[in-house]
């Protein structure tokens, strides 16, 4: 089952790519995607990678959490999940 990865204090120049080919070191990776902000279209700074297993993803979060990666030093974790909306209903 794919896991899903949280990574932090990406630089802005930082791609999809990138961040991909750095995590693929460490197992097959499903996806890797930087947030993009909606109005100005530049990096949020962070990003979410989808490793195809536990055990790799695992590997990636112990070796690459707090290293460099484009002139900044990375927090990679487990990510959680995204809570529900409730859409301003009562």
């Amino acid at each position: 089952m794919a896991k899903k990865i949280y990574v932090g204090n990406l630089s802005y120049h930082t791609t999809d790519d990138t961040l991909r080919s750095t995590f693929a070191q460490f197992g097959d990776v499903v996806s890797a995607n930087i947030i993009i902000d909606r109005y100005t279209g530049n990096s949020k700074g962070f990003g979410f990678v989808e490793m195809s297993s536990d055990q790799s993803a695992s590997a990636a979060i112990a070796g690459l959490n707090s290293k460099e990666l484009d002139g900044r030093q990375l927090r990679v974790n487990e990510a959680n999940e995204k809570p529900a909306r409730d859409n301003g209903r009562w």
